[in-house]
């Protein structure tokens, strides 16, 4: 009877079905990112290696996803939302990981690097944000139950990604950066962690993105960054990115405050799955997308994530 009134009781948002819908709904706007941001580039008229027009590009998506998670949190609470004076120093350190360094490496190093082979050092981010929450910020324990489910899980990443060139040399400026992205996204999970203990999640997403995109768009302006062309379908593009930016990362926020950061990490592994699929629909790639290889990648990091999300016995007594 009290297993079953313990059952009952826990909160909404450290249920697994409640988890997995959420963290779901962030990967599947992330991944939709991928084919959105390269049709902006095209309807704005930027240049794939043009690095200074693409941070402003992305100081501009990130400023708007700030203002927008801002605004919703203040209409929810019918007030508006701010963060603490003490807590500024907070919303800078994660600014700093979460958006200025993870992003300004992470366009560098897309830049220098091939698609399949960024994408599967972008998915090293879980792997290194569980290993950061339990070995550095001992957040939690790292256990071989944890690991197996991450080795399954990325094994599914390089399993979707196999049609691609894997060859050729990898880079510092290419490869290497995107690895120092995906540790800076890493610490970012278990900063958001341990401050929304004391913080609105919402509103330290919100204004750590305003921080960090005036911060990126200010870089990319400096350094001589331009749009060839302004349109319609440009700026709209430009607003969609905004909203996946503020409501996957405000979701995400929430659902590390409520769990331990491994229980929602292993749910990143979703987003090549969902950039596959998804930049193979809106590109109009559908017909070369390799569906069976997909749906074994599904079926391995779906695995790997039952492994991480199961409760022992003994956790469960």
């Amino acid at each position: 009877m009290a297993s079953s009134t313990a059952t009952t009781e826990r909160p909404l948002l450290t249920r697994t079905w409640c988890v997995a819908l959420l963290a779901m709904v962030s990967c599947g706007l992330w991944g939709s990112a991928i084919p959105c941001i390269k049709i902006g580039y095209e309807l704005l008229g930027i240049a794939s290696a043009d690095v200074p027009s693409e941070l402003l590009f992305a100081g501009l998506r990130f400023m708007l996803a700030g203002i927008i998670a801002i605004a919703a949190a203040s209409v929810a609470e019918r007030r508006f939302i701010c963060v603490k004076p003490s807590s500024a120093g907070m919303v800078v350190r994660l600014s700093l990981a979460q958006t200025i360094v993870q992003y300004a490496f992470f366009y560098i190093g897309v830049s220098h690097a091939s698609g399949v082979k960024g994408t599967i050092v972008n998915a090293s981010s879980t792997f290194l944000t569980i290993l950061v929450a339990t070995l550095i910020f001992r957040q939690e324990r790292l256990t071989g139950r944890k690991l197996a489910g991450c080795l399954i899980g990325f094994a599914g990443v390089i399993l979707v990604n196999l049609t691609g060139d894997l060859g050729g040399a990898m880079s510092v400026t290419g490869e290497g950066f995107i690895l120092i992205a995906s540790l800076s996204y890493a610490v970012s999970s278990s900063l958001i962690r341990v401050y929304s203990q004391r913080e609105n999640p919402v509103a330290l997403s919100g204004y750590q993105f305003l921080l960090g995109g005036t911060v990126l768009a200010a870089a990319g302006f400096a350094l001589g960054g331009r749009f060839a062309q302004v349109t319609p379908a440009g700026l709209g593009m430009l607003f969609y990115l905004a909203c996946v930016s503020g409501i996957a990362y405000s979701l995400w926020s929430i659902l590390l405050k409520h769990n331990p950061t491994s229980r929602v990490a292993i749910f990143g592994f979703m987003n090549p799955i969902f950039g596959v699929v998804l930049s193979s629909v809106l590109l109009g790639e559908a017909g070369a997308l390799p569906w069976l290889q997909t749906l074994v990648a599904l079926a391995l990091i779906t695995a790997g994530i039952i492994i991480v999300n199961r409760t022992p016995a003994g956790e469960r007594a």
